[in-house]
């Protein structure tokens, strides 16, 4: 490579991050470009290049068209691996899932990191998958899996090497306020946390509860996968202060403006849905571009200067182009 440096002509593929690896005798700094790979996003599985966040940023975007909405349960038990998507949903799906983890768990995690606890893994990772959308209690964790917070904390960067673990870090600012800092919980693909978790799309419909965290990591999942190639470059957060009020995901531009978007499972949007978004607005001294309520029915519906609900399928409709 030293003796002809065009570009293009390797390409180097692996399932953790290969900063991480142990044994990489070279840094490959200004020789490389790293290209995270994330599951498939609705928009590529659809045909169309997804502009979601080019869209609420810039502020004029379209009004949506009238579209059915998709079974949203089934979208995010599906998740966006291909291969999983590729398979029957049940048993096969399941059985990939399955396979996936556990190759993952005895070669690259073995690879990145000789350590005793590899069987610990499985059941940090399902508890994790049950806790998504929810804040990381470091203590509560260690209490429910009895590891100890030291090797907690190891065990949790090598699922982030080798892109199971996705937290979502807490926004903050020079605030007179105190905010909660916890990162909040989530897997890179709600169809893998499902999966983890014991949950298909008909457990869901009977028990409802526990689509609400999923859902959130669905469309985190979703964003953060625009975010790799809109113009617009964001950093992701959430928001939470001490008193309860919470923003499931902030967007955060180079210039410092924000996006704040909520996610509900339910079909229908209220004033009291917006409070989170109002106290960032305020808390953020303006900063806010649009609050954007992201739920489970089919209207776009305006509530007020810069406050918008929207279904879930904008995320790949808003501003779309291609097909489908």
């Amino acid at each position: 490579m030293d003796r002809d440096r065009r570009p293009g002509r390797f390409l180097l593929t692996g399932s953790a991050n290969v900063l991480a690896l142990p044994r990489l005798s070279e840094s490959l700094a200004g020789r490389m470009e790293i290209l995270t790979l994330e599951p498939l996003s609705q928009g590529e599985l659809h045909g169309r290049r997804e502009t979601f966040i080019d869209a609420v940023f810039a502020g004029d975007w379209p009004p949506l068209s009238a579209a059915t909405e998709p079974d949203l349960r089934g979208v995010v038990i599906a998740g966006g691996y291909p291969e999983a998507l590729g398979r029957a949903a049940g048993k096969r799906r399941d059985a990939w899932f399955a396979a996936y983890v556990t190759a993952l768990i005895q070669r690259d995690i073995r690879d990145l990191a000789n350590i005793d606890g590899l069987t610990d893994m499985p059941r940090l990772l399902t508890l994790l998958a049950e806790r998504v959308g929810g804040l990381l209690n470091m203590s509560e964790l260690s209490r429910s899996t009895t590891i100890p917070h030291s090797s907690l904390r190891r065990y949790l960067a090598l699922l982030e090497a080798t892109f199971l673990f996705r937290p979502l870090p807490a926004w903050s600012a020079n605030l007179g306020k105190r905010l909660i800092k916890s990162p909040k919980v989530h897997l890179i693909d709600a169809g893998l946390a499902a999966h983890l978790a014991g949950h298909t799309a008909e457990s869901l419909a009977r028990n409802p509860v526990h689509f609400g965290g999923l859902l959130e990591t669905f469309v985190v999942g979703e964003v953060r996968k625009q975010a790799a190639w809109s113009d617009t470059r964001v950093r992701l957060f959430h928001y939470r202060t001490t008193t309860g009020r919470e923003v499931d995901l902030v967007l955060e531009n180079a210039a410092g403006l924000l996006v704040g978007i909520e996610v509900k499972a339910a079909g229908a949007v209220c004033a009291k849905d917006f409070v989170g978004l109002d106290a960032l607005a305020e808390d953020s001294g303006g900063r806010l571009r649009a609050g954007i309520v992201l739920y489970a029915g089919a209207q776009a519906v305006a509530f007020g200067d810069g406050r918008f609900a929207m279904p879930i399928s904008a995320l790949w409709r808003l501003g779309g182009g291609g097909g489908g």
